[in-house]
C-alpha cells in the first residue's frame, strides 16, 4: 500500500500530527500509519556551507581575500542532526512511499527548511504543501484535504534562499572585513547594523540633552483651565517674557468664539501582529521579544488555542467569519463576556476586520476553536493569551464613544485659549473606564465673555527616553527592517555580540558597539538600503522579481561595502583591551562577556590562552566554614577554594565525581555530617555545664 511521507518542523508537532492522521506505530525516528509516515526535523538540519567549505584558502581570514562571492555557495548537514537527516532519507527511498509532504511552519523559514532537506536526499517524487494557520485537530484535517502541490510555493522557497544568500554575502564579508583590518571580533549585517544604529541615535540625543526651562500660560475661568493655543508647546523663554505677555491680557475680557459639541467614537484596536505583541509584552511585562515569541509559540505549538504567530497582518480572511462564533464559544467560559456577546448573535461589530488584501501568509493572532485550560498554562503564557483574547473580544464589543465639548475664547488678537472637557457616553470596548467627565466645566453657552485670570507655569524639557525592545520593534517594523519572525533574533545576536546591552527594560549600545558604528560603511547603517532590499524579497515572493537579479545586485553591493572597509582611515580604539598581560605570549588580554560570566582572552590571534576575569562560585561546601566554595583555573588543572576562610581542595575529574562510594565509606560521611549538623552548645550551657562539674 502507497504511503505519503510527511516532514513536520520538529518533534513534537510530529506527534501531534501522527495521532491525528493515525500514524500510531512509534519509531525511534518516526511514526507510522496505514496512510502516512511522519518525520521531523529539528529546525534546519541544513546550512549554508561556510567559506572555508569552497576554498582552502578562505580558511584563513585574509583582508586581501575579500570580497568572498562564490559561483555557487551550496548546502551542508548541520553534525549534531545528521543520524535524523540520514533517517529521511532512508524513509524516503523506501518503495510504498510514493509522495512526500511539507508539513514545516507556514512561512519562508519552514519553505526553505523542508526544501533543502529534500534536496538533500535527491527526493524526485510527487510534493504537496500542508499550509495551516493553527495547529487544532480541525484546521490540520481541513489542511490535509486541501493539499496544494508544493511548487505553488517556488517563489516563497526562493524568496527565503534570496534572504539567506545576501546575508551570507553581506554578512561574513563585511564581518570578515571588519575584523580583518581592525584585530577585533567585530559583526556586521544588513538588518542588525541599522537596527543598532536606531539605539545609538536615540542614546547620542540623550547624552547630549541639555535641560531648558520654558514658561507657560493658563486662563483660568471659575474651576476650568485653558492652555494657550499657540504654534510652539515652549511657548516663552524667560518669565519676563510671559509676565509681559500676561500684562497685555490683564483686564481686558475673553470673547466666547465658539463653543463645539461633538461625539468622538473610537472601535476596539485590531487583533495583534506578532511585532505588536512582541512590544506591548516588552512595555508591560518586560518581556524581551524572543521571549514574547516563545511563549505565543508555545500557545500554538503546544497548547493550541491561538493561530499561528509569525504573521505580519492585524486582518483576517472572509472565510474566517464563519468560525467566529466557535472561537467565542470556547473562550465563553474563560472570560465571561463571552457569553454576553453570544446572546447578542456573536455579531462581529468590528466589520473593517475582514479584508482579504491585507492578508498576506497568515492572518492575525486569534484564540483557535481549541477550549483553553487556564490550570496547563504558565504565569507568562496566560499573560500572553489574556492579550489575544482581550483583543479578540474587543471584535465584538461596541465602539467607545466620548463626548468632547471645546470652547474657544479670543482675548483680541493677542490671544486664543480653548476650554476642554470630556465625558463617556458609551463605554463600549474599554473596560473599568471612568464614566464621570475630567472636569466639570462652567456653563459657557449663557456667557458671550469671561474675565479670566491668567497663570504662569515654569517647565522643563524632557530627554527623549531611551529605545525599549519594544519601541525598537516598532522602528525596526517601520523601516521594513528584518520580518516578524527574525527581527526578535537580530536583537539577540546585537546583545549576544556584545554590541548592545540591556539596562533593565531600555537597550544601550556598547561602546564596541559605539566604534563599530564608527568603522562600517554608512550605507549599511542607515535603513534605507536594508528596506530596499526586504521590498525586493518581498517581491520574489510574489513571483515579481528572479531571485538571481537580486543576488546580483547584493554582490554588486557587498563589492563596494567592502571596498570602503578596506579604504577606510578610521582609527579603532579596542575597549575591550585590558593592561593585564598574558602569562604565555605577554600580550594583552581582552575582556570578553558570556554566559558563564566575563573570561580573559588572549589579544594575540595565534595564542589560545584564556580565563575566567572572576572566579566562579561552585555549590561545593567549604568543609571549615560550610559556605560555597570558588572554582580557580591553576597551572595544573582547577580547584575549590573558600573565600572566607582560604582553604583549598582538589576538583575530582568527571571519572571520579561518578564513582560511586562503598557502603563503608557512605557510613563514614554520614556519621561526619551528622555530627557537623548537632548544635554547638551555648556559652551559657557550657559554663552552667563547668559549674556543675565543679
Amino acid at each position: 500500500m502507497s504511503k505519503k511521507l510527511v516532514l513536520a518542523e520538529k518533534p513534537s508537532v510530529a506527534k501531534d500530527l501522527a495521532k491525528i492522521l493515525g500514524a500510531n506505530e512509534n519509531r525511534k525516528t518516526y511514526y507510522e500509519g496505514k496512510n502516512y509516515i511522519v518525520t521531523w526535523a529539528y529546525g534546519h538540519l541544513l546550512t549554508l556551507k561556510m567559506p572555508e567549505d569552497l576554498k582552502p584558502e578562505w580558511r584563513k581570514w585574509e583582508l586581501n581575500d575579500l570580497p568572498m562571492l562564490p559561483k555557487s555557495i551550496g548546502i551542508k548537514p548541520l553534525p549534531k542532526t545528521s543520524g535524523q537527516l540520514k533517517s529521511i532519507s532512508q524513509l524516503a527511498k523506501r518503495n510504498d512511499v510514493t509522495g512526500g509532504i511539507i508539513a514545516t511552519d507556514s512561512g519562508r523559514a519552514g519553505e526553505l527548511l523542508a526544501r533543502w532537506i529534500f534536496e538533500w536526499i535527491g527526493f524526485n517524487k510527487p510534493m504537496e504543501r500542508l499550509w495551516i494557520s493553527s495547529q487544532t485537530k480541525k484546521a490540520v484535517e481541513e489542511g490535509f484535504s486541501k493539499l496544494q502541490p508544493a511548487k505553488n510555493y517556488d517563489n516563497l522557497y526562493q524568496s527565503e534562499l534570496a534572504r539567506t544568500k545576501s546575508d551570507w554575502l553581506v554578512g561574513l564579508n563585511v564581518t570578515r572585513a571588519l575584523t580583518t583590518k581592525y584585530e577585533d571580533n567585530l559583526s556586521a549585517g544588513r538588518v542588525q547594523t541599522p537596527s543598532l544604529n536606531f539605539v545609538n541615535v536615540t542614546q547620542e540625543r540623550i547624552e547630549k540633552f541639555l535641560p531648558k526651562t520654558y514658561y507657560t500660560v493658563d486662563c483660568l475661568y471659575e474651576n476650568a483651565k485653558a492652555r494657550l493655543v499657540t504654534k510652539s508647546p515652549q511657548q516663552f523663554a524667560t518669565r519676563k517674557d510671559a509676565e509681559d505677555f500676561v500684562a497685555k491680557l490683564s483686564g481686558k475680557l475673553g470673547k466666547i468664539e465658539q463653543i463645539q459639541v461633538k461625539d468622538k467614537s473610537q472601535n476596539a484596536p485590531l487583533p495583534y501582529d506578532l511585532t505588536e505583541i512582541q512590544r506591548v509584552g516588552n512595555a508591560l511585562y518586560g518581556y524581551s521579544a524572543k521571549k514574547t515569541l516563545s511563549l505565543v509559540q508555545s500557545l500554538y505549538e503546544t497548547h493550541k488555542i491561538v493561530s499561528y504567530p509569525r504573521t505580519d497582518s492585524k486582518y483576517l480572511p472572509t472565510d474566517i467569519e464563519a468560525t467566529m462564533k466557535e472561537r467565542l464559544q470556547v473562550v465563553a467560559s474563560f472570560d465571561p463576556r463571552a457569553k454576553a456577546f453570544i446572546r447578542d448573535g456573536a455579531k462581529v461589530t468590528q466589520r473593517a476586520v475582514f479584508n482579504n488584501s491585507k492578508v498576506t501568509d497568515h492572518y492575525a493572532l486569534i484564540p483557535t476553536e481549541e477550549m483553553p485550560r487556564a490550570e496547563k498554562l504558565s504565569s507568562d503564557e496566560l499573560r500572553i493569551y489574556r492579550l489575544i483574547l482581550e483583543r479578540f473580544l474587543g471584535l465584538f464589543a461596541l465602539a467607545y464613544v466620548e463626548s468632547q465639548v471645546s470652547v474657544t475664547v479670543n482675548f483680541g488678537d493677542e490671544a486664543q485659549f480653548v476650554f476642554k472637557q470630556s465625558k463617556v457616553k458609551q463605554a463600549g470596548w474599554k473596560l473599568d473606564v471612568d464614566t464621570k467627565p475630567t472636569k466639570e466645566m462652567p456653563d459657557f453657552t449663557t456667557l458671550k465673555s469671561i474675565k479670566g485670570s491668567f497663570s504662569i507655569n515654569e517647565e522643563l524639557t524632557s530627554p527623549p527616553k531611551p529605545l525599549t525592545e519594544g519601541t525598537l520593534l516598532e522602528k525596526m517594523e517601520k523601516s521594513g527592517l528584518g520580518t516578524p519572525a527574525t527581527r526578535a533574533e537580530i536583537i539577540e545576536k546585537l546583545i549576544r555580540t556584545e554590541l548592545m546591552e540591556r539596562q533593565g527594560n531600555s537597550l544601550r549600545v556598547s561602546p564596541k558597539g559605539k566604534q563599530l558604528l564608527t568603522l562600517v560603511n554608512p550605507s549599511l547603517a542607515q535603513p534605507e538600503l536594508t528596506a530596499k532590499w526586504e521590498n525586493e524579497l518581498e517581491l520574489i515572493a510574489k513571483g515579481k522579481l528572479k531571485g538571481n537579479i537580486f543576488l546580483k545586485e547584493i554582490e554588486e553591493e557587498t563589492k563596494k561595502l567592502v571596498t570602503e572597509i578596506k579604504n577606510s582611515k578610521v582609527e579603532y580604539k579596542d575597549f575591550a583591551l585590558t593592561t593585564k598581560l598574558c602569562p604565555d605570549c605577554n600580550s594583552k588580554l581582552r575582556e570578553k562577556n558570556t554566559k558563564d560570566g566575563k573570561i580573559y582572552v588572549c589579544s594575540n590571534a595565534e595564542c589560545s590562552y584564556r580565563r575566567r576575569a572572576e572566579p566562579k562560585l561552585s555549590n561545593h561546601r567549604c568543609p571549615t566554614c560550610k559556605k560555597k566554595m570558588e572554582i580557580i583555573e591553576g597551572k595544573n588543572g582547577a580547584y575549590f577554594r573558600c573565600k572566607f576562610d582560604g582553604t583549598t581542595e582538589k576538583m575530582l575529574d568527571k571519572k571520579d565525581r561518578n564513582k560511586k562510594i562503598s557502603k563503608h565509606e557512605e557510613r563514614k560521611l554520614m556519621k561526619k555530617i551528622n555530627q557537623q549538623s548537632e548544635p554547638e552548645e551555648s556559652p551559657l550551657a557550657a559554663a552552667l555545664r563547668k559549674a556543675m562539674e565543679e
